[in-house]
């Protein structure tokens, strides 16, 4: 049986560089749920001196994979920026390289205010300007007592980039 990576280099081209990322200190692994679930925590993609890092969809999910603060968006709202905060710094970067995110409110009418303050307060304590791009989606998440998720897209560096200057 041929290997994908080979069917790729016999046509002249190269699989994309990528792996699982994780921090264990905040989140277990998908696979470790008592219902193992087939997803990584993230996933970071190198390319030509940038890496690009898409976070899974993190919520208010303790490093033994049970859910925490039920019944307090505000306590899950904080406890899943802390996830994400958890994820990129496993990969060296922070806040200020997120570029996007997609947050999944379980009721949007009830929770959004609440949602806006705290992610506005978050951004400010880490000195966002620009804040990413974002879109707000009502949306039944994967556990009922779940009350946010959010996903996340970071974009850095890894190499200096060509200036174009001779």
């Amino acid at each position: 049986m041929i290997a994908f990576a080979e069917i790729l280099e016999t046509i002249g081209r190269a699989p994309v560089r990528k792996r699982a990322i994780t921090n264990h200190e905040v989140l277990n692994e998908a696979h470790a749920y008592a219902k193992p679930s087939s997803f990584s925590r993230g996933m970071r993609i190198d390319l030509n001196g940038l890496t690009i890092l898409l976070i899974s969809g993190t919520a208010s999910i303790d490093k033994n994979g049970e859910s925490v603060y039920i019944g307090d968006f505000r306590g899950q709202m904080r406890r899943t920026l802390q996830n994400i905060t958890g994820l990129l710094a496993s990969e060296g970067c922070t806040w200020h390289d997120i570029v996007r995110t997609s947050c999944y409110l379980r009721d949007i009418e009830r929770d959004y205010e609440a949602f806006n303050e705290e992610r506005t307060e978050f951004f400010n304590e880490q000195g966002l300007d620009p804040v990413p791009a974002s879109t707000g989606i009502q949306a039944i998440l994967c556990r009922p007592e779940l009350l946010v998720e959010i996903e996340a897209i970071a974009m850095f560096r890894t190499e200096k980039a060509d200036s174009g200057k001779e």
